[in-house]
């Protein structure tokens, strides 16, 4: 069979190989021209590649099952037609259109396979401030420029006390919170400072571009790693991932600044499913997932997405990875998204995987407690929920060195805060899992006087 394999370069940085065969027809925007198939949550692997074989005409099949830990090397994956993720059900098929249309008829009728979709490529949920990310240079951003806009528009309000433009003055909490010398304004707004809890033995996977694994302010801790990006380690070049870990899971007593991070007890499981360039292809983040859930963490953060239009469905793959996940014990936590522009009056729906309804969806408030310029709403009918708000304007974290500290923006730094969280309340509950675990952050959350759609339980709040 010819190869159609997917284009490295768009999601991971790198050349594509020379034996690559371009599929007959380019791949739509924002899909690598793999597939994702999903199977019966009875199917063993003996099905699975029986299905695979008999209904698509693919037989180079790679499993995690085959492997400790449930890690397939990135290069192990690539050399396969299809890769299944034994944990979750899922096979990720390089396969030319006859092939898919055989697998995706083999879902309508009686099979092991329930659907196929295209494998889409996602993204790291922050705008960068200028000078940020490894190697950075060049021009300002447009988005940077507009987020510094948004800032100044933000500052005069609070200063001036007038209200701006849209929904951003609605719910105004009479107190804004600040950064002190004993925490960030984030960790005191959530009463994480507060909490007696620091996730003890929790284990929480961070997938994003990575860590530093020399990071000075986790000298000590448990750091288990696992890169799924072909070509690149663990080691973090573009600082998204090790702020988010920092977030999560930074220590109780940093050797300088103010404490920023949530679980300071708890374990770190990095995983690097989005490169260096801050993107990364479904078949990566699904291997990420598998890796987390085969190791029984209880948490998994992604701060990474991409957008879906008004009316879009949310993605069958990725909410039966969450309900499976669910089941195992292991609560997917994920971004909502940036793309909204509340001063401007652009309001978008919340984005892919967040808006699948078992995974638990955190937009982004600022210091007083106003929703973030950015941060997406529920939109979409039969999904897309905000489920929960964290702190996400203006959040300081740890940054790869030498840099080694750095405050931004968005969605992805308040779903570390909720995950980070999640680990304090599953020490509280005699190591709550799953479902347990979601109600117990729902529960507990701040009322805020903001609309549902998107804040939805309100600000989440530690034990």
């Amino acid at each position: 069979m010819a190869r159609a394999r997917r284009r490295h370069a768009e999601a991971d940085g790198g050349e594509a190989p020379p034996e690559v065969v371009e599929p007959a027809h380019p791949p739509a925007e924002g899909t690598t021209g793999r597939y994702l198939v999903v199977f019966r949550e009875e199917a063993d692997d003996r099905a699975i590649r029986g299905a695979l074989a008999s209904h698509g005409g693919v037989h180079d099949v790679a499993n995690t099952l085959e492997v400790a830990g449930g890690a397939l090397e990135a290069s192990q994956a690539d050399d396969a037609d299809a890769v299944v993720f034994d944990k979750l059900g899922v096979a990720v098929v390089t396969a030319d259109p006859q092939q898919v249309n055989a697998l995706a008829a083999a879902g309508e009728a009686t099979s092991s396979i329930l659907f196929v979709e295209p494998e889409r490529i996602m993204y790291a949920y922050s705008d960068l401030p200028f000078g940020a990310g490894a190697g950075s240079g060049g021009p300002l951003s447009a988005d940077y420029l507009r987020g510094f806009r948004d800032a100044a528009d933000a500052l005069l309000r609070r200063l001036t006390g007038a209200e701006g433009p849209g929904e951003l003055g609605l719910g105004a909490e009479a107190a804004a919170f600040a950064d002190s010398g004993q925490a960030t304004w984030g960790l005191l707004a959530t009463k994480v400072v507060a909490s007696r809890f620091s996730g003890r033995r929790v284990r929480v996977a961070v997938l994003d571009t990575g860590f530093d694994l020399q990071h000075p302010d986790f000298v000590g801790r448990t750091v288990v790693s696992q890169s799924f990006v072909a070509g690149q380690p663990v080691q973090d070049g573009h600082g998204h991932g090790t702020h988010c870990i920092g977030t999560a899971l930074g220590p109780q007593r940093p050797p300088s600044g103010p404490r920023y991070g949530c679980a300071f007890g708890g374990d770190v499981y990095a995983g690097k499913v989005l490169s260096n360039q801050g993107s990364g292809a479904d078949a990566g983040i699904l291997a990420g997932i598998n890796w987390a859930v085969t190791n029984q963490c209880r948490v998994i953060s992604m701060s990474l997405g991409a957008p879906v239009e008004p009316g879009e469905a949310f993605s069958q793959v990725y909410e039966t990875v969450a309900r499976r996940s669910l089941a195992a014990g292991t609560l997917i936590v994920a971004a909502a998204g940036n793309e909204s522009r509340r001063n401007a009056g652009i309001i978008k729906p919340v984005g892919r995987p967040a808006n699948c309804p078992s995974i638990l969806a955190v937009g982004a408030v600022d210091s007083s407690l106003r929703i973030a310029d950015f941060s997406n709403r529920r939109i979409n009918p039969g999904g897309g929920d905000v489920d929960l708000v964290g702190p996400g304007v203006d959040v300081l974290s740890s940054w790869p060195m030498p840099r080694r500290y750095n405050t931004i923006s968005g969605t992805s730094m308040a779903t570390p805060h909720v995950a980070g969280i999640a680990a304090l309340w599953s020490e509280a509950n005699g190591n709550a899992a799953g479902a347990a675990l979601w109600q117990l952050l729902v529960r507990s959350a701040r009322r805020l006087s903001l609309p549902s759609v998107d804040v939805g339980a309100g600000l989440v709040q530690a034990p």
